[in-house]
């Protein structure tokens, strides 16, 4: 059974936590301690209904204003899937933490309030799922039972939408009416909306293709740990572990180690206890080389003849995600996969308007939540691939080096 990861995203107060909760409980997702904890908590309600909200808010703040602030996670399966929810707050101040929910989802859920259409936060959050390169999106308008289940409206608004996925590239789009209160089109088809001819929002998560998501074609194997037990028993062993994030790699094959360029063959791949002929991209495996060559954390094991670049100054369109402002000459640390380096900010090129995708060239200095295209330059060579053809390994994060508090996203370009 395959796995789906997506994210909901949306301005405030446009549903996104009432409707994961609405799909976890209309697809029976809900243990009978949970739905008793839920009805506890939802007597102040003067409907007397359950606050589905509750599912995903964990946090005391978040329940007490009512409002999403970090990220929550939910996890539930059909009979056709498994599923990983992130539901990303709305407020534009924790936007940093939607990018963290985004960087690893498949698809995306933008919720737009019926009475509101299209949004800046949707703007911004199309935006930001446009730079991650999330290859699948639902337009899911909400609220519709607010609106009389007008198909005028429904209609308005993706012809709105329409035109922010064409400016933005954003190819594989789909468009829903849905009631998450009510339940309308969640999992179960609604006769208040019988001129809608899709299926319901469960119906496309579960039949939403992601195999081609995956590359397969470039080989990219991070090495996160080498192992050395040093026993009687495997006295000479060592094994290369980590998460292959793209490509094949099989038994025999010419490898290099980057970044000293080092040459071996790959010996044994062991993956679950057992050993393997081959492996591919999100298998986490070891690796055990025919040479006794010096290989560490956060060195990439490459096939020959397929290799990243490899500079010490790039490009990157970055989401700026701290307080403190992002200056020209700012020395942050820069990790890509298990790699990090030392690296410092040489130009800030642009920043780029979420509204209207302006670029302004007249600024010296990034505030939070700001895109901007900047030069990094960094201490050693790190080896990459521009984010536009091989996600896995173009994205990386900029650290504070005093708090390590993680402040910017950066798209290496």
């Amino acid at each position: 059974m395959d796995l789906l990861r997506f994210i909901t995203a949306g301005s405030v107060d446009d549903g996104k936590s009432t409707l994961i909760g609405r799909l976890l409980y209309d697809s029976k997702n809900i243990l009978s301690d949970q739905l008793a904890a839920l009805e506890k908590q939802s007597r102040n309600k003067e409907n007397g209904e359950i606050d589905l909200a509750l599912l995903t808010d964990g946090l005391r703040a978040e329940r007490e204003q009512g409002i999403t602030i970090d990220v929550a996670y939910k996890y539930f399966a059909t009979r056709k899937r498994k599923f990983i929810i992130a539901d990303a707050p709305g407020h534009i101040q924790y936007t940093r933490n939607m990018i963290t929910g985004a960087s690893n989802a498949n698809l995306i859920v933008i919720l737009i309030d019926a009475r509101n259409g299209v949004a800046e936060q949707t703007r911004r959050h199309s935006i930001i799922a446009s730079l991650l390169k999330i290859p699948h999106v639902i337009v899911a308008v909400n609220k519709m039972d607010l609106v009389n289940y007008s198909q005028d409206v429904f209609s308005n608004i993706t012809i709105d939408y329409a035109g922010i996925a064409k400016t933005l590239g954003l190819h594989d789009v789909t468009y829903i009416p849905i009631s998450a209160l009510n339940g309308d089109n969640i999992v179960e088809k609604s006769a208040s909306l019988s001129w809608y001819e899709g299926g319901t929002l469960l119906e496309i998560l579960e039949n939403v293709q992601v195999e081609n998501d995956i590359n397969l074609e470039t080989p990219r194997f991070p090495v996160q740990y080498v192992i050395r037990p040093q026993t009687d028993e495997l006295h000479d062993y060592r094994g290369y572990a980590g998460r292959i994030i793209s490509g094949i790699y099989r038994t025999g094959d010419h490898v290099v180690v980057s970044p000293s360029g080092l040459l071996s063959r790959i010996k044994s791949i062991e993956t679950g206890g057992k050993e393997v002929e081959e492996a591919q991209a999100n298998e986490s495996v070891v690796m055990q080389l025919e040479d006794d060559i010096d290989v560490s954390r956060g060195d990439m094991i490459l096939k020959s003849g397929q290799m990243p670049q490899t500079n010490l100054e790039f490009d990157a369109l970055l989401c700026w995600m701290d307080g403190k402002p992002l200056k020209e000459g700012n020395k942050y640390l820069l990790q890509i996969s298990s790699r990090r380096v030392r690296a410092s900010i040489r130009e800030i090129q642009y920043k780029l308007d979420v509204n209207t995708l302006e670029k302004n060239h007249e600024i010296k200095q990034a505030g939070l939540n700001d895109i901007v295209r900047v030069t990094i330059k960094v201490a050693s060579a790190i080896p990459y691939d521009p984010y536009d053809e091989l996600k896995a390994n173009g994205g990386a994060i900029l650290i504070d080096e005093t708090s390590h508090v993680t402040v910017g996203a950066c798209m290496i370009q």
